[in-house]
Formats: structure tokens, sequence, C-alpha cells
């Protein structure tokens, strides 16, 4: 029997269960090699307002969840080849020296994603083979929607009303147990640390609060807490959070697949699915901003938006940004939310809200500089959630919605009544004058 290669370029999607691009792969070829690769330019590389593209807490988080994949393509008799470097460059020297037919992945849609794939197409094109495209981010099959993606509504309400009801989930497509083993001897490569991008090595386990573990297997347990045990607090031990944001950073790099979240809840005893504002919701509204993104392409991260229009207003204040990062605004809450995204990187959905619409509306502060240092810090970054939410609160995004008007302390007293997340993120605010002195004069 001829022997035919597949290589199986892992982005994303860093899991073994409901993988589109591995299952096709395995069905296809006689031998599959599992490939992943650090892109230098995004975890090296500074934004336009000069903060690194991959904080370390997320860059921590990856490292955990490729290091995990690693560990159970072994477990099926594989292995994960890693690399770092620029994915279009190693895949295509990989991929020529097995000969191989063809790479498998899952396709992107944000533009520098879509730049990298692009070249590597055309490079693999050069050696006779092809890129075949799967789809893995999205909790509905593109194909489903009973609309294309240029038409897909900009209110959500609509949107939700034409999917919702009418079009259903598809269960999760079934996971491999085993696999061939790589008869080529390529080197599987080491997984770098996080000094080899710059950051200084930390001891998490030892914080004063949960961190959450990077990877599929951490992620399946997770979402198996979630289910069994329908928690309604946060990894701080308060309200201020929804039932479902734990699932937000295996979602963002594909630790978990949206349709394993929803089939999971769905058949939990009491209706996780059903609930208002809950699960499904959420994965909802993650599909939702994908395809606005997809519908309006690279302007969803220009300054004025979906829209086109964004304020003229709103200052490039870099200062003032130092000060929003450094929790150092005077209002409680916000500085509470930055206290935890700078010891974390995570915040809670409604500190989202609240941190972006201080920027945007009280401080005068280009939304963009908001969405950049959200890009590197959060742990669950997620490009068409972030900046499709930061287009929202900007008043810029496909859909209109005032947060002029918005009023942080009294949202966050319905979530936070005896002021216990207050307490805990921002326990100093009654010395706030002082230190804040203190600590602007350290602010370059």
């Amino acid at each position: 029997m001829s022997i035919t290669k597949a290589v199986v370029w892992f982005r994303s999607d860093l899991r073994i269960h409901d993988n589109e691009a591995l299952t096709q792969a395995i069905s296809t070829a006689t031998e599959v090699y599992p490939i992943y690769v650090f892109d230098t330019r995004m975890l090296s590389e500074y934004s336009e307002y000069s903060m690194r593209r991959v904080g370390k807490y997320r860059c921590r988080f990856m490292i955990e969840a490729v290091a995990n994949l690693r560990s159970r393509l072994r477990s099926m008799g594989s292995d994960l080849i890693v690399r770092v470097g620029h994915p279009e460059e190693e895949i295509y020297q990989i991929a020529s020296t097995l000969k191989s037919q063809w790479v498998f992945c899952n396709r992107e849609r944000t533009p520098d994603e879509v730049a990298v794939q692009d070249s590597l197409e055309d490079k693999l094109w050069t050696v006779g083979q092809e890129i075949r495209y799967s789809r893995g981010k999205m909790l509905y099959y593109t194909q489903d929607l009973p609309f294309p993606i240029t038409h897909t509504p900009d209110h959500f309400t609509a949107f939700r009303k034409e999917v919702e009801k009418v079009i259903p989930v598809r269960e999760p497509i079934a996971t491999p147990t085993t696999m061939r083993a790589m008869s080529h001897s390529i080197a599987a490569g080491n997984i770098p640390e996080l000094a080899d991008f710059g950051w200084e090595e930390y001891d998490h386990s030892s914080l004063p609060f949960p961190v959450l573990q990077g990877g599929e297997t951490a992620g399946l347990e997770v979402l198996n807490q979630f289910v069994q045990a329908k928690p309604l607090v946060t990894l701080s031990g308060d309200r201020m959070d929804t039932e479902c944001s734990y699932l937000g950073a295996y979602l963002s790099l594909g630790c978990l697949s949206p349709k394993m979240v929803y089939w999971k809840a769905k058949n939990a005893s009491d209706g996780l699915v059903d609930r208002p504002k809950g699960i499904f919701f959420q994965l909802l509204i993650r599909d939702y901003l994908r395809l606005q993104v997809k519908k309006h392409g690279s302007q969803a991260f220009s300054r004025g938006g979906m829209r086109g229009r964004g304020d003229e207003h709103l200052m490039d204040d870099r200062k003032g940004l130092q000060t929003w990062k450094a929790a150092l605004t005077g209002e409680p809450y916000v500085d509470a939310f930055m206290n935890q995204i700078d010891l974390t990187g995570y915040m809670p959905r409604i500190g989202r809200l609240s941190v972006a619409a201080y920027l945007v509306n009280q401080m005068g502060i280009n939304w963009q500089m908001g969405a950049e240092y959200f890009e590197s810090v959060l742990i669950d970054y997620d490009p068409c959630s972030n900046w499709g939410n930061w287009n929202l609160v900007a008043g810029v995004g496909g859909e209109y919605k005032d947060f002029s008007q918005y009023h942080i302390e009294y949202q966050c007293k319905k979530l936070d009544p005896d002021e216990a997340y207050l307490n805990r993120w921002h326990p100093q605010r009654s010395d706030h004058a002082l230190i804040q002195d203190t600590r602007s004069a350290k602010q370059p």
C-alpha cells in the first residue's frame, strides 16, 4: 500500500476532540504529522501603541496548552512537532522535507492570520501541495446559516432571532483514540519557555488566587465542573462574573470546542443552555462577533471601526492610558478591575464593559489603545470578540449602542452589594490619593 502523508497545522484549535482538520487528515492520509509553530511576530513584536502583543499570562497559557496537546497526541501513538519562527516558512520547510500531499488546518478570518495562511498556500503550490481548510471556531457552520456572511445582521437581536430557534447545532465530531506513528525521523523540537520570549519565569501556583491552567485536559475539567457543580461565582470567589466566563480562555485557543461546550450544557440536568444570558447566549455572541469581523474585515480594527466613523475627539493619550492601566483613575470599580487584569490576565465581562466605557467616555482616549492592551494581557483574548466588543463600546460597531451614560457603580453594585470584589481587588482605595501620587511619580 502506498503511503500518503498529511501535515496538520494546529493554530487556535489546540485540542483532539471535535477537531475537523485532524479528523479529516486521519481519514485521508496514511501518515499524519501534527505541527504547531510559535509565531515570533505575534509573541515578540510590539503593537502600534508600544505594547507587547502577547503578555506573559497569555504566553504562559499558550505554552501550557501546546505542551498538553503534545502529551495527548503522544498518548495516541503520535507526537507534536514544535517550531519557533514564522509558520508559513516552518511548515513549508517541513512539508517539503516530508513530501506530504496536503496541509490540513482550520481557516482563520482576521487580517494577520489570513496573510500567514495565504503566504503558506502560495509556497505550497510551488511544490505541488495544497491546503485543505476546515472550520472549528464557531458554534454554527457558516453553510448552515440562513444568510451569507456579507448579509449577517448588524444587530445581535436580529442575528439571534434568525438562528437561535431555526438552525440546529451540530454534534461534535468523534474524538480519535489512536494515530499511526510518524515514520519520518523529523525532530519533534522543544516547547519554549516564557524566558524564550523575554518574560521572567514565575510560579503561579504560589499566587494568592486561583490561576487557570492551559490545555485541553484542564479545559475539559473546567467544563465538567461547570456542568456538574453549576458554579455561579468567579475565580476570586465572588458573584461579579457570569457563570460561563471560566471557559473563555479555553475557547479562545481552541482547547475546547464551542459545540462540545454547547452539548455538554445541553445535556445537563438543569437546562444550562436555556438560562437567560447563560452559556448558549455567550456562544451566540462569540459567533455573532466573529461573523461581524468576517463581514467588515480590516475595518473592524481601524479607528472608525465597522461603522467607518469614529469620534475625532478621542485622543492618543499615552499618559492617560498609563493612568488607566495602572489603576489610578480614582473610580473604585475601574481601578479594581484594572488591578485584577494586571495580576491575573483575567477580568469579568462587566469589568470589560466598565473599564472600556470609562476609557472612551470619561477619559476621551482612543478605543484602539484599550483594545491593544486587552490583546496583550487577557488570557482569553480572541481577536473577533475583543475588537468586536471594543467597537460596540466605542459606538463604532455594526450595531450602535450608546455607552456614554453607562453608570459603572450602579451596574457593579448589583453584582457586588457587599463590596466583596471591591475589597479583594482594590483594598487600598481609602488611601487612593496618596497611592496615586506615589505611583504617578514612577510613571514614565
